[in-house]
């Protein structure tokens, strides 16, 4: 990850359309933002131009690469969704994302409700999540995902813990075919490793790229129906 989250167009065309989210919802000036679970930090920089960044993550080794290659710049705390957060009751935040993230948490019910803990009154949490069960395949357990959901299934949860949700939808909508098609064939072939997660031939990769960032233009006045994957922002009832 910490090798292919600079250059793969699906990590790249994340990051501009997320930014083109956060862009549009009006944070505060010195908002605090914090990342749970920002492996190898491939999002801080990006989420640095919102306000003051924090982020969480399990895994020792990618704790040290990314305040390796962002210079000590933020505040990466030890800590596990939901069960060992690191943050004291005084410390709240603007913005909290959850990027790729909850599908790895077995307990997501819970982790999500201990968000609120953390949320300033007028805070918003930001969420991205694989799409559909019917698209499980070796690429999901390579990446040790515990599910994907439907935009129906995320909802329910987020109404179970408390949330109002301002906006849930679908994307990667364009190349819904071509990742389809990819995991059948992942299938059929009875392959062990995912295909896709290496990075592709420079024009490949700047295609697919461009293809994937350019619905940043529509997410910020419609949803999806349907994609790859869902984005959902949400914040306390």
């Amino acid at each position: 990850m910490a090798d292919t989250e600079s250059r793969h167009w699906w990590f790249t065309g994340r990051r501009r359309i997320l930014s083109s989210l956060i862009a549009s919802l009006s944070l505060p000036g010195e908002a605090r933002i914090l990342e749970v679970g920002s492996g190898t930090g491939g999002n801080l920089e990006m989420l640095s131009r919102f306000g003051k960044v924090s982020s969480v993550e399990m895994d020792e080794t990618a704790r040290a690469i990314a305040a390796e290659k962002t210079g000590g710049a933020f505040d990466i705390r030890d800590g596990i969704c939901p069960d060992n957060m690191p943050f004291e009751p005084d410390e709240k935040f603007d913005l909290i994302c959850l990027f790729d993230v909850l599908e790895h948490i077995e307990n997501d019910v819970g982790a999500l409700a201990s968000l609120r803990e953390l949320l300033s009154n007028d805070g918003q949490v930001l969420v991205t999540v694989p799409a559909y069960k019917w698209l499980w395949s070796t690429h999901d357990q390579f990446l040790h995902h515990k599910r994907r959901y439907s935009s129906r299934e995320l909802i329910s949860k987020l109404d179970e813990t408390g949330y109002r949700v301002a906006k849930v939808s679908y994307f990667n909508t364009f190349l819904l075919p071509l990742a389809a098609g990819a995991r059948m064939i992942d299938k059929l072939a009875g392959r062990e490793s995912a295909s896709g997660t290496s990075v592709p031939g420079r024009l490949v990769n700047s295609i697919l790229h461009n293809i994937f960032s350019f619905e940043r233009f529509f997410l910020g006045w419609m949803s999806f129906p349907f994609g790859v994957s869902i984005v959902a922002r949400f914040r306390l009832k």
